[in-house]
């Protein structure tokens, strides 16, 4: 059974930082993806990060490029989300995802990921 659970939303200022962890169990690591997905008040589902299964296949939306990062603790079945300079257009509920998706397939965020976490919010505010 494959379970997802998401940590680490707070409240932060415009302009800090936070890193989310998305621990991941019953999961094939060598050959599975994982997507980190938010979804602000009133706005669509946006997909902003894919982990594939080789450390070389991280792709990022252009909305957070630069400011956040990922990556996987194998050891810890833990994929993290560093995410700095952060504003108010990130204020959303984070959640990570699972799949056997390719991270270079055209539009991976808005194929069918089939396993989900339970979100954890991200709130920039002053």
């Amino acid at each position: 059974q494959v379970q997802l659970v998401e940590s680490g939303g707070a409240l932060v200022q415009p302009g800090g930082s936070l890193r989310l962890a998305c621990v991941v169990s019953g999961f094939s690591w060598e050959s599975g993806t994982i997507g980190w997905f938010r979804q602000a008040p009133g706005k669509k589902r946006e997909g902003i990060v894919c982990v594939g299964s080789t450390e070389s296949s991280i792709n990022y939306a252009d909305s957070v490029k630069g400011r956040f990062t990922a990556s996987k603790v194998k050891a810890e079945n833990t994929v993290y989300l560093e995410m700095n300079s952060l504003d108010s257009n990130d204020t959303a509920v984070y959640y990570c995802a699972a799949d056997l998706w390719y991270c270079s397939t055209d539009g991976v965020w808005s194929l069918r990921w089939n396993y989900w976490g339970q979100g954890t919010q991200v709130t920039v505010s002053s």
